[in-house]
């Protein structure tokens, strides 16, 4: 669990970085950046805004011969050790993103390396390394007094509300790659920021496989269960399965499969889908693992749990209380309209 509200910036250096094959320059800074507590707290909120927002995926700098090779690894690593050198590092990091600006596509922008203390992850505090890049500038009006009328200005800018790139490097599990936390607005060139300025790759962890598993269940839900059954025990189905992670601590699969699929018949089909689906959401050899709490309470927001009946008539399932909508919502054939019906029982309407 992350906490970035307590998160204090320590220093700041400021740079920009061009397109390479567009023979752009790149500009460094000769000092950090001087804050003042007023910018401190809008590049506090321009840069972390992002990150409160969306769901914490975790990364790893990795390098296919070894992590030492990883040159963003190698500066963080240096700058943790010795923060007094960080804006030396800076642009180190700077140039090195410039040499990985080399398609057409990429944009030219500011770049942002902050070090950062009091950062709360998992209930400790502990420092960290910002790498923020803005890029689309957007127009602005500025006002100005002339004599005895008001004049328009235009202006660019960025918008201090929409981070365009970042990551922020938590100091922890250094051997393992560190934890990492990566955002990028633009998907023109999506590879480019995660994979050849980073060098970063998935951290599977708790975290990781529940998010999987259960986007995995998800897509078995869509393709397996509302074909072979209905809409009905799609949702059902779902129910049940993300409320056998939220009461357990571990994953077992056997006791997932004999407990959230009522029709037997679908376990082999479970099985044989997962052979096939499985290397997608990258659980096709994992069968174990411990449950992110964290995990179960975002993909609950995300999946729909509503049957949307083509009488404009929606009727929504219970996440909460699953065996509810099996108790008390009956499906069924009307012969003389030839229309299915659902039958909800109930003993009151609550007020809302």
């Amino acid at each position: 669990m992350l906490n970035l509200y307590p998160t204090q910036i320590e220093s700041v250096s400021l740079h920009r970085v061009g397109n390479k094959s567009k023979n752009e320059p790149t500009f460094l800074s000769s000092s950090p950046f001087s804050l003042t507590d007023e910018m401190a707290g809008l590049l506090k909120e321009y840069f972390f805004r992002p990150f409160r927002e969306k769901e914490e995926n975790y990364y790893r700098f990795s390098n296919e011969v070894d992590l030492e090779f990883n040159e963003i690894f190698k500066s963080i690593a240096q700058l943790f050790e010795n923060p007094s050198q960080s804006h030396a590092i800076s642009k180190k990091i700077t140039s090195y993103l410039y040499d990985q600006s080399s398609h057409p596509h990429i944009k030219s922008g500011e770049v942002y390396i902050a070090h950062l203390s009091d950062v709360v992850l998992d209930n400790q505090k502990i420092d960290a390394v910002g790498i923020f890049k803005s890029e689309l500038k957007h127009d602005f009006l500025q006002f100005e007094e002339k004599e005895e009328n008001l004049d328009i200005l235009v202006r660019q800018g960025i918008n201090i509300n929409k981070l365009d790139k970042g990551c922020i490097v938590f100091n922890v599990d250094k051997e393992e790659g560190y934890k990492v936390l990566s955002v990028d607005s633009n998907r023109y060139d999506a590879k480019y920021w995660l994979e050849s300025f980073l060098g970063l790759e998935p951290l599977t962890d708790e975290n990781f496989y529940t998010k999987n598993y259960l986007k995995f269940c998800q897509n078995f839900a869509k393709d397996v269960v509302l074909p072979a059954e209905d809409k009905q025990q799609e949702v059902l189905f779902m129910n049940r399965a993300v409320n056998h992670f939220a009461k357990n601590d571990a994953f077992e699969e056997s006791s997932f499969l004999n407990e959230v699929m009522e029709n037997p018949e679908l376990i082999p089909e479970f099985k044989h889908y997962k052979v096939e689906k499985g290397p997608k959401f990258s659980i096709e050899d994992v069968s174990n693992f411990d449950i992110a709490n964290k995990a179960v309470s975002d993909a609950r927001k995300k999946i729909k749990n509503v049957i949307q009946l083509d009488t404009n008539i929606q009727i929504k399932m219970d996440f909460i209380n699953p065996e509810s909508a099996e108790k008390f919502v009956e499906k069924g054939w009307d012969e003389e309209r030839q229309m299915y019906y659902y039958l909800v029982y109930f003993n009151k309407e609550q007020k809302s």
